[in-house]
């Protein structure tokens, strides 16, 4: 197997590897949050956080804030470690000749 088969595609868009990349530095980081530090759309944040949701990488805690709905994403720990693999994999292929 070589090191490109080793990154692990539920992480290849740009999207889902910035989501991660900032869930594994923040404990929680909420939708409008999130939505402004990426630049992209509700539906395109949406879509993404429910595969990574789907892929147990990522938790989601919805709940009420007053009367406003307020999403919130946090990394699992499966995720961590996957992303974390993932990391390490793309730093391989960075070094080889």
């Amino acid at each position: 197997m070589g090191i490109i088969d080793k990154l692990n595609k539920d992480f290849e868009s740009r999207v889902r590897l910035g989501i991660m990349s900032i869930l594994m530095v923040n404990d929680w980081v909420d939708f409008t949050e999130m939505k402004s530090l990426l630049d992209i759309t509700d539906g395109n944040l949406a879509s993404h956080s429910s595969a990574l949701e789907k892929g147990e990488y990522i938790e989601v805690k919805k709940e009420f804030v007053g009367k406003k709905p307020k999403t919130s994403y946090r990394v699992t720990n499966k995720g961590r470690v996957t992303f974390e693999q993932h990391l390490k994999s793309l730093e391989k292929l960075l070094k080889t000749k």
